[in-house]
């Protein structure tokens, strides 16, 4: 499932002083994204994976660095009144950015193979189909020149339970996290997550997992993996600046 990002394996300066680091790839970060506003290029960037795995605290983090004029969030929740819409891609559509925009998804369109799927929401028919049409969506997007990073979070049962737990003891976060959450410890999980990593870690947008078993690290090395995709897909030269044409006078009559 693309490179599997851990504490041993990435490039990041992980330190002993997370603070620092992450403040260093934060204004890193803010660098690439002027070079996104000023060439007006689009981009995507996916936090997927199970409650529990850090993806907000990696989320919140990236928010942090970049300008939030140019960039939106949009958590995804299940939708039940999905089929009033037409195909079940039609929202997401919406939700594309415009020229020298982000658009940030907090789950995505893998809910359907994901969750729904392992909740009996949708049967192996469906999963099969949908599997063709999320590459065939991610395909349009890089040919328009959109950029996709797409970061999966992974986490282990006992690690993913304790954390579950300590948010159900807080009646503010019991209200606000709303859906039940779907266990990593299930076979169903398993299942479920070899076939994304089989059926859509494509060569025009490749997973990257990020070990969330410690939210702060998971946070730095997320940040990292985004500011390296921005690198190596923003130009790094400045547009050039648009000459003034200067027209004669004349007089009219």
């Amino acid at each position: 499932m693309g490179a599997r990002i851990g504490n041993n394996e990435s490039g990041a300066p992980l330190g002993s002083d997370l603070a620092t680091s992450l403040a260093a790839v934060q204004e890193r970060l803010a660098e690439l994204q002027l070079a996104q506003i000023a060439h007006g290029r689009r981009a995507i960037v996916l936090f997927e994976g199970p409650e529990g795995a850090g993806k907000k605290q990696a989320l919140k983090q990236l928010a942090a660095g970049f300008d939030p004029c140019h960039f939106a969030v949009h958590r995804i929740r299940h939708d039940r009144r999905e089929a009033a819409d037409g195909h079940w891609l039609a929202r997401f559509w919406r939700l594309l950015p415009g020229a020298g925009e982000t658009a940030i998804f907090h789950r995505s369109w893998y809910r359907r193979v994901l969750d729904d799927r392992i909740l009996g929401r949708v049967d192996d028919q469906t999963v099969a189909r949908a599997f063709d049409e999320i590459n065939e969506f991610e395909a349009q997007q890089r040919d328009y020149g959109t950029l996709i990073v797409k970061l999966y979070f992974d986490v282990r049962p006992d690690v993913q339970e304790a954390r579950l737990k300590a948010r159900s003891a807080n009646p503010w976060l019991r209200v606000v996290r709303g859906e039940e959450p779907v266990p990593v410890r299930e076979p169903a999980y398993d299942q479920a997550l070899a076939d994304l990593r089989a059926n859509t870690d494509t060569r025009w947008c490749p997973w990257r997992t990020i070990d969330g078993n410690d939210e702060r690290q998971a946070a730095l090395l997320a940040l990292w993996t985004v500011a390296d995709a921005w690198a190596g897909a923003m130009p790094s030269e400045p547009p050039s600046e648009a000459k003034v044409v200067t027209l004669p006078n004349e007089r009219f009559g």
